[in-house]
């Protein structure tokens, strides 16, 4: 059994705690022992993509020193994911030392969905839901981490579910983190845009892999008046979709 790390995330910890358990269940699913450590924090994204690589760096450092023990790292967030793998030894580039144990690191931090089908060729199996999907693929995930059949796999196995294409499933939904707050209005005119892709396919659902994107389009949505609910694709996997989706009230 892989001795694995799971990291939660600011948003799951803070907005969507059934985002780490529906990790923590699939996860020991597909046979991993897996370890939450309680002194995880930012893994430094934010300051980082701030441009405060000072305080990423002393983030990425603890992140590093608290995470090296394990088999492997996993986080259901490719934006986090990214940040570590991708950015990580940016941030201790003035530190060889330091870069060099980030990119050892890097390369055994996943992805959830990415670590369930490419790592541990895991499979649902018993999961159910009689329901239209779609799905949007986040920058991070899609381009620094190549996440994209991995979750159309998993969801192909759950029995009852059909997945519709979205138009521009690629294309930014406008959140981009500190972004969102910075440009409010040309996020806003993105996740317009998006809004109205999901709406056109008709699905029930609107599925994906990072929280702050889903947050972001669930809030568009339900200003407009929609009916799509909005779940954490894994979420999906863990057969947890009696909770309240994303942005309902409970």
């Amino acid at each position: 059994m892989p001795r694995v790390a799971l990291f939660v995330t600011c948003l799951a910890d803070a907005m969507r705690p059934s985002v780490g358990f529906a990790a923590l269940k699939l996860l020991q699913d597909a046979g991993c022992k897996v370890e939450v450590p309680m002194q995880q924090t930012c893994c430094g994204q934010p300051a980082f993509n701030s441009g405060d690589t000072k305080d990423a760096a002393a983030l990425a450092r603890r992140f590093i020193e608290l995470f090296e023990p394990y088999d492997y790292v996993v986080a259901p967030s490719g934006s986090c994911v990214g940040m570590t793998r991708a950015h990580y030894p940016e941030a201790l580039a003035d530190d060889p030392a330091w870069a060099e144990r980030a990119h050892r690191l890097g390369a055994r931090t996943f992805e959830l969905m990415s670590f369930l089908v490419d790592v541990m060729h895991y499979r649902p199996t018993g999961v159910t839901l009689p329901a239209t999907a779609t799905y949007h693929d986040s920058c991070s995930g899609l381009r620094e981490l190549g996440v994209h059949d991995q979750p159309r796999a998993l969801l192909g196995a759950v029995g009852g579910l059909e997945m519709r294409p979205l138009e521009g499933n690629d294309v930014c939904c406008g959140f981009g983190g500190t972004f969102c707050v910075k440009y409010s209005a040309i996020s806003n005119a993105v996740v317009s845009e998006k809004a109205a892709a999901i709406e056109h396919t008709g699905a029930q659902l609107l599925l994906g892999g990072d929280l702050g994107c889903l947050m972001n389009m669930a809030g568009k949505l339900s200003r407009n008046g929609s009916k799509v609910r909005v779940f954490h694709a894994i979420e999906v996997l863990a057969g947890m979709t009696e909770l309240p989706a994303i942005g309902e009230e409970r």
